[in-house]
């Protein structure tokens, strides 16, 4: 329940950090969803901070894998609600290789077939 301030009529937030900081939350969720110009504003300033700290979510992921595990879980939840099965791409690489190590040419195909459509020759070690 929200402390009445006598002098303010309709307060819905109490004056603890926390309640000011879910109304601060609250503010900036719906200016984003309605001004396409603070949206961008906002992601300008997130790509500079990103270019500016390098390698902070990457550290961030590896001192907590509890978020990790929880951010996991919670994907899945909304894979499942939209109807996802998977949520990698079924078209991307596996991560081990038919093809053993040497020196091939590779010709392309002028067919859109695959993402690495094309035929490979291997060329013999003299």
């Amino acid at each position: 329940m929200v402390p009445a301030n006598p002098r303010v009529k309709n307060q819905n937030y109490c004056n603890q950090k926390a309640c000011q900081r879910a109304r601060k939350n609250k503010w900036k969720q719906s200016k984003i969803a309605s001004d396409p110009d603070y949206k961008k504003d906002q992601r300008d300033y997130h790509k500079q901070w990103i270019e500016k700290h390098p390698g902070y979510y990457r550290n961030y992921r590896k001192q907590n894998p509890d978020y990790c595990d929880r951010n996991r879980e919670l994907q899945k939840k909304r894979d499942k609600k939209r109807g996802l099965k998977q949520s990698c791409k079924r078209d991307a690489l596996k991560h081990f290789s038919y093809i053993k190590p040497g020196t091939y040419k590779l010709i392309p195909f002028n067919k859109k077939r695959d993402a690495l459509g094309g035929q490979i020759i291997v060329i013999p070690r003299c």
